[in-house]
């Protein structure tokens, strides 16, 4: 299930990570999503309205592919779980959070920069990892520097990722997908500019197309 999801991640080349102050933006924002091209969210459990949205997506698009982003809790693996998200991902390696969903078979993306964080995730069979934040702990260079001893290993960097630097990211061979806001900004999400945010989506889906190839 877990090479599926991976697998399925890396066709779409890029996630967009979404924060959602209001569940009633929910449908619309997945919408837009969709159209655009890019039928798949990170739902952050930044905000209140997290389990209540993924709900609502996975109900109206089934086909899309919604996962819970900033999970700090096994509780927050079970509310996210319930509400439909097919895949959990923490900012930093929990032992307990991994080990939790790999016990109950959800696939789990946890944030590790370091050494000794990826040998956390290689140890417990992880094929994919977060690299968070990627920007600020630098970059494709760190990201190139960590994957050369752990070979096999893919990186999800999140975090100062753009349509400006997306090409830099998505050449690297380590890189399995970008996480990225840039196409579904929390302001253009409050003033309801779903418009604005398909056709981001839209540019953001054949940018990556063409650095795929």
């Amino acid at each position: 299930m877990s090479m599926e999801m991976e697998a399925k991640i890396e066709a779409l080349g890029v996630v967009p990570v979404v924060v959602l102050q209001d569940a009633k933006d929910a449908v619309p924002l997945a919408k837009a999503l969709c159209q655009g091209g890019l039928p798949c969210a990170e739902v952050t459990f930044r905000t209140a309205a997290a389990a209540e949205s993924i709900r609502k997506m996975t109900q109206e698009f089934p086909e899309m592919l919604v996962g819970a982003g900033t999970v700090l809790t096994v509780k927050q693996v079970d509310e996210a779980v319930a509400a439909g998200a097919k895949f959990i991902v923490s900012p930093g390696f929990d032992p307990e959070i991994v080990d939790y969903c790999l016990e109950k078979g959800i696939p789990v993306f946890p944030g590790c920069i370091t050494p000794s964080e990826v040998a956390q995730a290689v140890k417990r069979g992880l094929r994919v990892v977060k690299f968070f934040p990627a920007q600020q702990f630098g970059g494709v260079a760190a990201i190139k520097a960590l994957a050369a001893p752990y070979v096999g290993l893919k990186f999800m960097p999140t975090g100062g990722v753009s349509a400006k630097n997306l090409k830099e990211f998505l050449e690297c061979k380590s890189i399995t997908a970008c996480g990225g806001s840039w196409m579904v900004k929390g302001d253009l999400i409050e003033a309801g500019n779903f418009e604005e945010i398909e056709r981001l989506t839209a540019e953001a889906v054949k940018l990556a197309a063409q650095i795929r190839g």
